[in-house]
């Protein structure tokens, strides 16, 4: 039994580095926080961070952006979706994907889900098939890989273009290829809770030159393209820049020169999260009537935060187990609550979207909870977050 209340809170990041906080000051005392306000032959800070994300990625070109929402938004712009057009999508993510699409002009297709939180490959193949769509933005949702070998399949089969949105999967791999180097992009998330914090912010990858040319001219680039860190050559805008209009959503210096050295922090902090994943895991797993998501061998996660289902649970033993944990300091979120809270909605509380019938994804729904494993949490705290969570959960099994 857990002896006392959790008292750490769950939105708490660790500090920006002095580096990094040295670096933002130098951009405030210059006064040039716009990316393209350089001198003759400099490299802008925004412009340095999509080299070096790009090489972190291993892709071509990068472009870092206003958010991850706004990644999305233009990917699918420069894509070349059209007005009303179906965009396949996970039935379990969060409500920037379907906002994503919606701003693109498209409509969501929800595909349903699996109790291991991914896509459901056969609805995914039944409705790519009957919907004759040309679009999958595959949500990673919760840093959780589908059998990326046997999507890929069904992305071949139906001539699907694929974008990722690697919001919670920056530095996630299947079989060592990282997350969002599958498809045509991928789209990352730099706001606070995400793997790097600039409060807001988010970058778009790809291989694709002309993808990425008119990705960049929606940014908002003007005739600065050449300015880009990580772009295609000017010979790829030659047309492009008098076709493609401005939808900006750039970054600015001063979000890039705080991220520019949690990079080099990155690969050591997801081996810190997925000790704390791991521990949680572990303590959960062996609890009577807690069921984790199983992972694939060959996925590499970053464990940032933790799903777990209680299966049977009534939705008013639900609120109420919220409300146990919550009394003693463990702040999770319950995906089965039809009215948004906080982050947390799903699909029936997206009035924007058509509703559709996902009874597997709603059942999964109904009993899944969530929480946030942050950094500032020791190995002491994750052991005694897990003691509360199956304290309490105990209350209801064994009546």
């Amino acid at each position: 039994m857990a002896n006392k209340a959790f008292t750490r809170p769950f939105t708490q990041q660790e500090p920006i580095s002095q580096e990094a906080i040295d670096a933002a000051i130098d951009v405030l005392k210059s006064g040039r926080l716009h990316r393209y306000n350089t001198v003759e032959n400099e490299l802008s800070e925004v412009s340095l961070l999509e080299q070096e994300y790009a090489a972190y990625q291993g892709s071509k070109y990068c472009l870092a952006c206003a958010s991850g929402g706004y990644a999305m938004s233009v990917a699918l712009k420069a894509a070349g979706l059209k007005l009303g057009e179906s965009v396949l999508t996970n039935a379990f993510t969060l409500a920037p994907v379907p906002g994503a699409i919606s701003n693109a002009g498209g409509t969501s297709l929800f595909i349903e889900i699996t109790k291991d939180l991914v896509l459901d490959l056969d609805d995914l193949s039944k409705k790519a098939s009957e919907s004759g769509a040309r679009f999958l933005l595959i949500s990673h949702m919760r840093g959780h890989l589908v059998d990326m070998d046997s999507l890929m399949e069904i992305v071949s089969d139906n001539n699907l273009i694929l974008i990722e949105d690697c919001a919670h999967t920056m530095g996630a791999q299947w079989k060592k290829q990282k997350s969002g180097n599958f498809g045509l992009a991928g789209c990352f998330s730099t706001q606070t809770y995400k793997h790097l914090n600039s409060g807001e912010g988010g970058f778009l990858t790809s291989d694709d030159e002309d993808f990425m040319a008119r990705a960049i001219i929606y940014s908002g680039s003007y005739m600065f393209y050449e300015r880009h860190g990580a772009a295609p050559k000017p010979e790829a805008f030659s047309d492009i820049r008098l076709q493609t209009p401005n939808y900006s959503g750039r970054m600015d210096n001063l979000r890039a020169a705080i991220l520019r050295p949690q990079l080099t922090n990155l690969e050591k902090n997801i081996n810190r999260w997925n000790e704390r994943y791991q521990l949680v895991e572990s303590e959960l797993k062996g609890a009577k009537g807690i069921e984790v998501p199983v992972r694939f061998e060959e996925e590499r996660y970053v464990g940032s935060s933790i799903q777990f289902r209680i299966p049977g649970i009534t939705e008013a033993e639900a609120e109420l187990f919220i409300e146990k944990n919550k009394q003693l300091g463990v702040e999770l979120k319950w995906f089965g609550n039809d009215n948004p809270s906080g982050f947390t909605s799903n699909h029936k509380s997206w009035k924007y979207v058509s509703q559709q019938q996902l009874n597997q994804s709603d059942e999964i729904l109904s009993n899944l909870f969530d929480l946030r494993l942050p950094l500032t949490f020791s190995l002491e705290d994750c052991n005694h977050l897990s003691e509360i969570i199956i304290e309490c959960s105990n209350e209801f099994l064994s009546k």
